[in-house]
């Protein structure tokens, strides 16, 4: 598959996937394309040599795994992890305020958006909803408005006038409420929970209770004279979580006999301390059931962790020749020139020496230029899921990521041939010996 059909895939996938949970679900959909199984937490495994399985908890956390023909404790498992989730704005649970004849909804921040990049957008829900079913259970289901549902219009540049020497700020509690509806005439006290209701095809006095992400209608493009650039919402981290899960469906790897595990996880943005997030117990549940399966020997699973590999991958800051101060000289990662390895000392990443020459390893088996990060020393680093899976389960990691620009905007930008490029390198870490 060329570059440009790959990153088309990507976008598509994108913008299939406007919330963790639906990300999750198509996600699925790929896999089960590819006759893998589901399997159930609650449930007792039966797993055969070969076999192609994959569990979700919660909804918006997968982890999925081929089993390996390939003695698992002296092997170990070839692990990939990346996130489900991304920055933005979620509807409060009561949310709706009516005044001036206007209704708009309230909404919380999720993680660290750049809150100025919602503005004047053709915005929209989409999310989960949980209702109450007629035995009295508690059902969920995904729920999604295509259409542009909602609006944060600018000020006026008469009402702001230091709005391009000081930037657009945003109060937080008070300027972030999206306008949803005239109410010129007075609408029904209800009204948005009856338009969820209709929406879920439901009934709106079963409804229970909502997790909803606010999302950009518009659908990703390439951009750039030569189309060697592409932009979307949610690049970070839909690119890693697509890189990964096509490179694992790759036949050469679904053939390569090593047990391979991808974890996509949810809350990676505001800090994996969750039931399904990487601070969270799914990923050492799943491996040590694995393990618990096809080792012989109690010590099977521990010796298994000791000879694995695990890739974090999460995307990479892109330098932007625009603002060069906010660079670290000398480790300025440039778009359409292969995957960064990411490294700090004080461990917000994963990589160390070894792991980090591991990764250049498998960029030149597949014939992948690469590049290495380093943030700034006056600025905060963020992180990963990377050091919190590592230290948890004890695995030598790497930290790696597609270069992009406008990391955490609701409209992030990459480059065409650094998706090809990734998805080569994990290829050649999953196949390799």
């Amino acid at each position: 598959m060329s570059a440009h059909r790959q990153v088309q895939d990507l976008l598509d996938f994108i913008d299939a996937s406007p919330s963790p949970w639906h990300a999750a679900a198509c996600i699925e959909q790929r896999l089960q394309a590819f006759q893998f199984q589901r399997l159930h937490e609650g449930d007792a495994w039966s797993l055969s040599a070969g076999g192609r399985y994959y569990v979700i908890r919660d909804d918006s956390s997968v982890v999925t795994f081929v089993l390996g023909r390939e003695d698992l404790a002296s092997k170990g498992f070839k692990l990939l992890g990346a996130h489900t989730d991304s920055p933005g704005l979620r509807v409060k649970p009561q949310p709706v305020l009516e005044s001036d004849k206007i209704q708009r909804l309230a909404v919380e921040i999720y993680g660290g958006p750049i809150l100025a990049t919602f503005t004047d957008r053709d915005l929209s829900l989409a999310g989960r909803i949980a209702f109450s079913q007629a035995d009295g259970s508690v059902g969920s289901r995904l729920l999604r408005f295509d259409q542009p549902l909602l609006r944060l219009p600018n000020l006026a540049i008469h009402m702001n006038r230091g709005v391009n020497e000081d930037g657009l700020k945003l109060q937080k509690q008070n300027e972030l409420a999206l306008i949803l509806a005239s109410a010129a005439e007075q609408l029904p006290a209800n009204y948005f929970r009856q338009l969820l209701a209709d929406s879920a095809g439901i009934d709106g006095d079963s409804l229970l209770s909502w997790e909803l992400n606010v999302y950009d209608t518009q659908k990703g493009v390439f951009w750039g004279t030569d189309r060697l650039f592409y932009a979307d919402s949610q690049l970070d981290n839909l690119a890693s979580c697509h890189a990964g899960l096509t490179a694992m469906l790759d036949a050469s790897v679904l053939n390569s006999g090593n047990t391979l595990v991808c974890a996509f996880f949810d809350h990676e943005e505001i800090g994996s301390e969750s039931c399904k997030g990487a601070a969270g117990s799914f990923l050492p549940d799943v491996l040590e059931r694995i393990a618990t399966d096809c080792c012989d020997r109690a010590d099977g699973y521990r010796r298994a962790l000791a000879n694995s590999f695990m890739v974090s991958a999460d995307m990479a800051h892109a330098y932007q020749p625009g603002f060069p101060g906010a660079y670290e000289p000398g480790h300025k990662v440039i778009v359409n020139h292969g995957p960064a390895i990411k490294i700090n000392v004080n461990h917000r990443y994963a990589s160390e020496c070894v792991s980090e020459a591991e990764f250049i390893r498998f960029c030149r088996d597949a014939d992948v230029p690469y590049q290495k990060y380093a943030h700034r020393g006056d600025l905060p680093c963020g992180s990963t899921i990377g050091p919190i899976a590592s230290a948890k389960l004890g695995v030598r990691s790497v930290d790696v990521g597609s270069p992009m620009w406008a990391m955490h905007s609701i409209r992030e930008s990459a480059g065409v041939l650094d998706h090809g490029y990734m998805i080569r390198a994990l290829r050649a870490f999953f196949c390799s010996q």
